[in-house]
């Protein structure tokens, strides 16, 4: 009886010490992100799990660019920019500091995705950013009533006159370049190539503004322009198709005939971050397949981890082969680095079609 009072008070007392060494060391991360990346449940289990805590800024890439070059890279531990955004702002203007990737479990990552992110946000022989969570953005369709629509370029159709929606964002410069026979993306090197290609993108856009019922701006404004009727065909995520599809079977997501456009969001460390072994643990963690898994039922995209998809629900599975034969895969658009003073030429170019009459 002794012995065993012994060793419960020694293992009471080891706990103890664990639990004040756990929360000498926890962080708090503060974590600047999309809807849907950090879920409830998630944050609750990795809390548990380490001891840190996390602080939750929802954003978007240029809202999340903007406050970094604010602050000079302050403000927060760990951010997800789209791995486009990545290499610029840093050359430009130095907002992120290189992550050690062995201070991550790789295997977690499916290689290919990991390589390839790894490769497009190497700056100066550093890394930059690691893949988190990707998807596509290309046609959203009420194939009932727009069966014309097949491409970006024929949101201009007189069919779905009055009845169209997109951002004025640069995914639909890029969108329409491709549609129209140009590579925007060979462009990307040559800014006055780019700029020319740009300037025939703006005369198509203008030249059929009368075809767009409204340029929407978050995604519950598009839910509801494409759930009541007003809009038929749209531009919009993967994620927001299949969304509606759930409601109404005559929506979803189409991939353009010239490709969907392929996004992945990243992991990056900002530059003045104060708690990076919570960054590391976090990565680590939210990238085991499980938790993966939660994210994807969350924010509806699939990630960059390694089997997750094994736990996804069936219903995303079949409408993701619905919208992707292998084919449509295969003609993916995916992003490249964007290089320094690029989305200055773009902003003219959205600034002046949305103040064309």
């Amino acid at each position: 009886m002794k012995t065993s009072t012994t060793r419960f008070t020694l293992s009471a007392l080891s706990l103890a010490i664990m639990g004040l060494a756990q929360s000498g060391s926890a962080d708090t991360l503060r974590l600047l992100t999309w809807g849907g990346y950090a879920p409830e449940n998630v944050i609750d289990m990795f809390e548990a799990e380490t001891g840190h805590t996390v602080e939750v800024t929802k954003s978007n890439n240029e809202e999340m660019i903007a406050k970094l070059r604010a602050t000079g890279g302050g403000g927060f531990d760990l951010a997800q920019p789209s791995q486009d955004r990545i290499a610029g702002p840093q050359m430009e203007f130095g907002i992120y500091k290189p992550i050690d990737v062995s201070k991550l479990d790789q295997s977690l990552f499916i290689p290919s995705m990991l390589s390839a992110t790894m490769a497009n946000t190497t700056v100066d022989g550093a890394v930059y950013g690691v893949p988190h969570v990707w998807g596509t953005s290309g046609l959203v369709l009420n194939t009932a009533m727009a069966g014309s629509v097949k491409d970006y370029t024929d949101l201009c159709n007189d069919d779905v006159a009055g009845k169209v929606s997109y951002r004025l964002k640069r995914p639909t410069l890029i969108g329409f370049a491709f549609a129209m026979g140009m590579d925007p993306f060979a462009a990307y090197g040559d800014e006055a190539a780019y700029t020319e290609m740009m300037g025939k993108v703006e005369e198509k856009l203008i030249s059929c503004k009368a075809n767009v019922k409204a340029y929407w701006g978050g995604g519950d404004e598009l839910m509801g322009l494409m759930r009541s009727g007003e809009a038929v065909a749209s531009m919009a995520w993967d994620t927001g198709g299949w969304k509606l599809n759930a409601d109404n079977p005559d929506i979803t997501f189409v991939a353009p005939a010239s490709g969907a456009l392929g996004w992945i969001d990243t992991f990056v460390l900002p530059a003045k971050g104060k708690a990076d072994d919570a960054a590391y643990a976090w990565i680590n963690f939210v990238m085991q397949p499980k938790i993966a898994a939660m994210i994807t039922e969350a924010a509806g995209n699939f990630t960059a981890s390694k089997g997750a998809d094994e736990f996804a629900s069936a219903d995303l599975k079949a409408r993701y082969q619905a919208s992707f034969p292998p084919e449509a895969v295969d003609n993916i658009k995916w992003y490249p680095p964007v290089p320094a003073g690029l989305e200055a030429i773009e902003g003219g170019v959205l600034d002046r079609v949305k103040a064309a009459n």
